[in-house]
């Protein structure tokens, strides 16, 4: 469970329940007022060392973006929603990238508003929609401080023409075992082998645990994809990436095997990891290869084109032995 350092939040969160709540569960917590969550000057000026320390912060306030971005993947929108940032310190995490160094958890206690935007765009179409609510966060993670996910679904479930999806690499998901979900939420595990896992993925969740997460999820009757993601093409990638298949044909349920699907996508990296890693984690592996990638624009690198047509194709041909009855949504 997740004890924060220290409590940054606007001073009009208690006019939210959820603010009221997570102030009185934190009230022996040492506390700071802001006057917004976008820019806490103090903690932007700190040195890059001080990332992991900055980490253990939690940020509350009231989100006041709500702009729904269209999406061709596994979604049709992205939707701003109840936390953005993560406990964890996942050495590639695009936050990061965006954000500096404030990629710290902040959580927003106008769900309310939030979640009645989603239904309200939902019952007016005449089509499905499914709107990604995890593309800033981690909402398994995020549950265990607000209790939201339970919430999200409990309040969702009956909405027409309305579905949900969020990505995970966390396996706290017993609470939302029980509810009676009506199929309408999408859950996608995010998987890599466990070394790259032990080395670049800290703070999350055991491959193990993931795995059997999903088993239970699928037991539950939650829709569920897998996300290989990102794939890193460290040295003896393809042993490490065929170990991982294996282990998932081994150890997935034979409900989840019959039709889950899975998303792939190639690490991208870029100069502000590279700064921010080399002083907070100076013992840890580089992820920045330049015989391996390439420039993307704005300081940003993605792997070779010729490493990622290889790439393609063997987890295209070992996802066809392992899992032939199962769909590959997109590799990227």
């Amino acid at each position: 469970m997740f004890k924060p350092k220290a409590i940054y939040f606007e001073k009009n969160i208690v006019n939210y329940e959820l603010g009221k709540e997570l102030m009185e569960k934190y009230k022996d917590i040492p506390k700071f007022e802001i006057e917004n969550h976008n820019n806490i000057e103090e903690m932007r000026k700190r040195p890059n060392k001080d990332f992991p320390d900055m980490k253990r912060n939690l940020i509350i306030g009231i989100r006041k973006t709500h702009k729904f971005v269209p999406n061709h993947k596994t979604s049709d929108f992205l939707v701003p929603y109840t936390s953005s940032g993560c406990t964890a310190a996942c050495m590639y995490c695009y936050l990061v990238c965006n954000y500096n160094k404030c990629a710290y958890l902040r959580l927003f206690v106008n769900r309310e508003q939030m979640l009645d935007k989603i239904i309200k765009t939902a019952n007016k179409s005449e089509k499905n929609l499914t709107f990604e609510i995890g593309s800033n966060s981690d909402l398994i993670l995020e549950n265990t401080i607000t209790n939201n996910l339970v919430w999200t679904i409990e309040n969702f479930k009956n909405t027409q023409n309305g579905f949900l999806t969020f990505p995970t690499k966390f396996d706290m998901v017993d609470p939302i075992l029980p509810l009676d979900h009506k199929g309408k939420i999408t859950i996608r595990m995010s998987v890599n082998p466990e070394d790259i896992i032990n080395k670049v993925e800290f703070g999350t969740s055991r491959l193990s645990g993931r795995i059997q997460a999903i088993n239970k999820l699928k037991e539950a009757g939650y829709p569920i994809g897998i996300l290989i993601a990102p794939v890193i093409f460290v040295d003896n990638w393809k042993e490490k990436y065929l170990e991982l298949i294996q282990q998932l044909s081994s150890e997935l349920s034979e409900k989840v095997k019959k039709d889950a699907f899975f998303e792939i996508i190639f690490m991208t990296y870029s100069y502000v990891h590279t700064k921010i890693n080399e002083e907070a984690f100076p013992n840890a592996i580089n992820l920045y290869d330049k015989e391996k990638m390439t420039g993307r624009g704005k300081g940003k690198y993605w792997y070779k084109n010729d490493l990622r047509e290889e790439g393609d194709l063997f987890f295209r041909e070992q996802m066809h032995k392992y899992f032939p009855n199962n769909t590959i949504e997109y590799i990227v």
